[in-house]
């Protein structure tokens, strides 16, 4: 498995962090803003903050007083990678599966 992919994909495996993700798919939010649409505490918010960007999935910056926190492009490209060549395989799989239904080629 990808270095990225695992931490991804278990950063993910939680309901309130893929809503966090899904809240900065919008545009950066700072926790504040997360947690008011979310039912979940400002500190709750920040440990899932913390694990989505130790997954790589999330990245943090300055602006001004604020601390901003969008997605990271890089560790979601490093994920969608890894999960293409699953459909990659169930497509070719399928292909042969088809082929010797047909009595085709394999």
């Amino acid at each position: 498995m990808e270095t990225n992919a695992r931490p991804a994909i278990a950063a993910l495996g939680d309901g309130t962090r893929r809503a966090v993700y899904e809240r900065l798919r919008r545009g950066p939010a700072t926790v504040s803003e997360i947690a008011a649409e979310l039912p979940v505490s400002r500190p709750a918010v920040s440990q899932h903050l913390k694990v989505l960007r130790d997954a790589q999935l999330v990245s943090s910056r300055r602006s001004g007083k604020r601390q901003l926190y969008g997605l990271e492009l890089d560790g979601l490209r490093e994920l969608r990678d890894y999960l293409d060549r699953f459909w990659d395989t169930a497509l070719d799989q399928y292909q042969s599966a088809l082929a010797r239904d047909k009595g085709g080629p394999q």
